[in-house]
């Protein structure tokens, strides 16, 4: 008889731990825990048009607009839920997404390597031809042509981005470096002389300068890994592989009915009626 009890009491020990690992499974799952909570937390920096950036004239959450929050729109709609946009400074994206605080990044984020090690990273949604590299103003657009010209110049560009890894594996020597929160100081800094080179995404970069003059964008380009030039939506790397899944099923969709690039293109041209900065 003990024999017997002890066969069942282990029976049932083991059944219970099965279902504490099933159930441990399923609270990990971030899919189903945005089902239950009925909405979708996606983080952004509203400052980087036109993928996503800020209408004075709107309010709440309808003033943050563009490329990236039309897909966060759709992605949420895919899942039945709400949206909740949560603005951040980039480097607060990037490590909030990293330790799971939102469920999801789109922030024009652009596919790295370290990236990839650290977050659970989308199919590329948009492909970019223009690749990376300096903002100057207009006088000195000869002047900053290559890595060596940049020995006597003040560079600047945002914490935490592709921008900076490029500076770090690529310049070599300069007169001063600096970084800031948003890729928009980095241009504010250059035009008020604060700075004399931005190293910057060239396509956010040239629409920044069409509208705002006195800046330029240079010939010279890094040399990237083409997985670089797309961009991406990230996710924390556990428990997201369901979730991924969804988001990867909505980019397919989107870029097979051309709606991202009517997106871009619709939210570029939105972008210079506002005069965005």
């Amino acid at each position: 008889m003990k024999k017997v009890l002890s066969i069942l009491m282990g029976a049932m020990l083991l059944f219970s731990l099965l279902t504490a690992c099933d159930s441990s499974s399923a609270s990990n799952d971030r899919l189903e825990a945005i089902k239950k909570a009925g909405v979708l937390e996606v983080c952004t920096e509203p400052y980087f048009a036109p993928n996503e950036f800020i209408d004075p004239t709107k309010n709440g959450d309808e003033q943050y607009v563009g490329l990236d929050i039309e897909i966060a729109k759709y992605i949420a709609d895919k899942i039945g839920v709400e949206l909740k946009i949560v603005p951040l400074e980039f480097s607060a994206v990037l490590t909030g997404i990293a330790d799971g605080k939102y469920d999801l990044a789109i922030s024009a984020m652009a596919y790295s390597p370290a990236r990839a090690n650290s977050m659970n990273l989308s199919n590329v949604y948009q492909a970019s031809d223009t690749g990376y590299g300096f903002l100057c103003r207009t006088e000195d657009a000869e002047k900053y042509n290559s890595i060596e010209s940049l020995k006597d110049a003040v560079v600047i560009t945002q914490s935490g981005s592709v921008q900076e890894s490029l500076y770090t594996a690529n310049v070599k020597e300069c007169k001063e470096f600096k970084l800031v929160s948003s890729m928009t100081d980095g241009y504010l800094a250059v035009s008020e002389g604060k700075a004399d080179v931005c190293i910057v995404a060239i396509g956010s970069a040239d629409l920044y300068a069409e509208a705002n003059g006195g800046l330029c964008t240079t010939s010279f380009r890094f040399e990237v890994d083409p997985n670089m030039n797309g961009t991406v939506v990230a996710a924390c790397k556990e428990g997201t592989d369901s979730l991924m899944n969804i988001v990867n099923e909505c980019i397919a969709e989107l870029n097979d009915s051309g709606k991202i690039q009517e997106w871009d293109d619709y939210y570029t041209a939105y972008a210079k009626d506002l005069g965005i900065e």
